[in-house]
């Protein structure tokens, strides 16, 4: 969880209220934060002469981004304590909404942009620098270092719209980045920041890409280079008063989700407070056009009962109701049937309740008790059954080399299957893995000394790319075991799979013709003989399952062949078993 330093003495003049070290503490506890440190009584460090003044360094939980700035914490407690109202925020409605048009080809770098402005903002020294750090909070926590959303901010009257957001080669953007006086191309960019400090982890993110994203204004003049810099030219200061918020991203919720924490937190100090004005994003080549940032409501519903149970309580909906005003929730009784259960609105319900007030039975009648998800479950069963019929379990690790799950396989690279990391730390771990059968062979490889035959197997995700999704990928649960011993063992394996799926009640059939003739809530399958190069030529299957009218191929298994075994350096037989148990939720 991240943590945040915040001036004591600023916190509590917002908090009208002087607190102890210990009675802080109380207060973070009540309301679900940990406050880490005190460094009152500790030498602090002096900066331009001046010792820094005490911090109070705060845990905040992960999904609570609102609260990674003094803006957020006093304003929240505040609410909490009911010293202040919650604010209506609002966006305003100038004559003219500032633009940012989208380019088609930012689709091939990074697809997603969105904007804001705060307008009359007025900065001091403390406030400017929380601004700063509340960008760094939120791209190393929420936006996974950059990679996912990149914020960049603008002195707005320094720059004019509409803006637009295109993505080019690096000799064609040119521009002074911020703090620099010598202008310079992407290419020249990249060699400069290179062994940057703070920068220098960034450049992996578009380095390699035949173009880069950049922003520019009305004039063509450069206002960022995301998600590495922005242009020295629009920077903001102490004296920016209008300020322009771009943002771009690859992963459209989180977009949006770091928008609304900037507008938010700082749209406090505006002329109007918590009014922001709108940006117009026109990306007609996706349909995507719209006004951001959407900071509308969202609509929650919880059972009564359900919350109660949970915590042990008996409150009515106009006592939830009025709790759930503590945590910044403008909540009333529903006449309608909820359908939804939000887990989040329980445990802010205690809160404010209070951990300390919660019946003394807690938890013990309550209804917290967790419950596996059904993949989960299923993957425990047949563990259970696998590990039953004397197969041991092994838990090898998600990545592995490019070379290991294809090349060594005998199974070539499509380019549009496997999920690879932009900026691999070793050759070792290049991809996630899209089957289990390299962790297998790498465990046998690592425990060949052991006596033979050795039979193990893994239930567990292999991940492929799936474009069609917002993250562009997705996880899959496989199941497979391997044979290691002085015969190929196909028998053995293909009797596990018979007693796996016949515990899974998939009832074998000869071919596919019978397999037409079982009921639609019913399973079976069968096999046919596979000509893949990663086995034994006549020697493997692959595996049909027929249920609920779809005939599915879920997996395969056989005899490796000879040169996937010398890739791993083994000397016996091998068979391996692999299926997708997904299709039997």
């Amino acid at each position: 969880m991240p943590t945040i330093s915040v001036d004591k003495a600023a916190l509590f003049e917002a908090l009208g209220q002087t607190y102890t070290t210990e009675e802080f503490d109380e207060l973070c506890f009540e309301f679900g934060i940990e406050l880490d440190e005190d460094t009152t009584d500790q030498d602090r460090p002096i900066v331009d002469g001046v010792q820094e003044p005490p911090q109070l360094k705060i845990e905040i939980p992960a999904n609570r981004y609102d609260l990674l700035c003094i803006e957020g914490i006093q304003l929240m407690l505040n609410i909490f304590l009911g010293r202040k109202p919650l604010p209506e925020y609002k966006l305003s409605q100038p004559a003219e909404l500032q633009e940012i048009i989208v380019k088609e080809d930012t689709t091939r770098i990074r697809p997603y942009v969105s904007g804001a402005i705060l307008r009359g903002v007025k900065f001091d020294k403390a406030r400017y620098e929380s601004f700063i750090a509340l960008q760094d909070k939120l791209h190393q926590n929420l936006a996974r270092q950059r990679t996912l959303v990149a914020i960049g901010t603008h002195d707005l009257d320094t720059v004019k719209g509409p803006f637009t957001y295109e993505a080019l080669p690096p000799k064609d953007i040119k521009f002074t980045p911020l703090n620099q006086t010598q202008e310079m191309n992407g290419e020249e960019l990249m060699a400069f920041y290179d062994k940057h400090q703070q920068l220098g982890k960034y450049l992996h993110i578009i380095r390699d890409s035949p173009v880069y994203p950049v922003i520019y204004d009305a004039n063509r003049t450069v206002c960022s280079l995301p998600p590495i810099i922005n242009g020295d030219h629009s920077k903001i200061s102490m004296e920016t008063t209008n300020i322009f918020i771009e943002m771009t991203a690859t992963d459209q919720t989180k977009l949006e989700i770091v928008n609304r924490m900037m507008v938010t937190m700082f749209s406090q100090y505006t002329t109007e407070p918590f009014t922001i004005e709108p940006v117009k994003i026109v990306s007609e080549h996706n349909q995507q056009t719209r006004i951001t940032p959407d900071i509308a409501p969202r609509i929650a519903h919880a059972e009564v009962s359900y919350i109660n149970q949970c915590c042990g309580l008996d409150l009515s909906p106009s006592e939830i109701s009025t709790l759930l005003k503590k945590m910044s929730f403008r909540a009333r009784p529903s006449t309608q049937n909820p359908d939804t259960i939000d887990c989040d609105i329980m445990e802010d319900v205690a809160i404010a309740y209070g951990f300390n007030k919660l019946p003394k039975s807690f938890p013990s009648k309550s209804g917290t008790i967790a419950q596996p998800l059904p993949i989960n479950k299923l993957s425990d069963v047949i563990r259970i059954e696998a590990a039953m019929a004397g197969w041991s379990e092994v838990m090898p690790l998600i990545l592995c080399s490019h070379d290991e799950n294809f090349g060594w396989l005998n199974r070539k690279d499509d380019g549009t299957s496997a999920v690879k990391l932009a900026n691999p730390k070793t050759t070792e771990f290049q991809i996630v893995r899209t089957s289990l059968l390299p962790g297998l062979l790498k465990t046998i490889r690592e425990n060949k000394a052991h006596s033979l035959p050795m039979k193990i197997f893994e239930v567990s995700d292999v991940a492929f790319k799936d474009l069609s999704l917002e993250r562009k990928s997705r996880n899959e649960r496989h199941f497979a075991a391997a044979w290691y011993g002085r015969n190929s063992g196909f028998e053995i394996v293909h009797g596990l799979m018979d007693r796996v799926l016949a515990m899974l009640r998939s009832a074998f059939v000869p071919n596919d013709e019978d397999a037409k003739d079982v009921g639609m809530n019913e399973s079976s399958y069968y096999i046919k003989e596979l000509d893949d190069p990663t086995y034994f030529h006549g020697h493997a299957a692959s595996v049909h399952v027929r249920i609920g009218g779809k005939d599915l191929v879920v997996g395969s298994f056989g005899i490796l062949h000879p040169t996937v075994l010398e890739k791993y350096e083994l000397k016996n037989p091998v068979s391996t078993l692999e299926i997708n148990i997904e299709p039997f939720l």
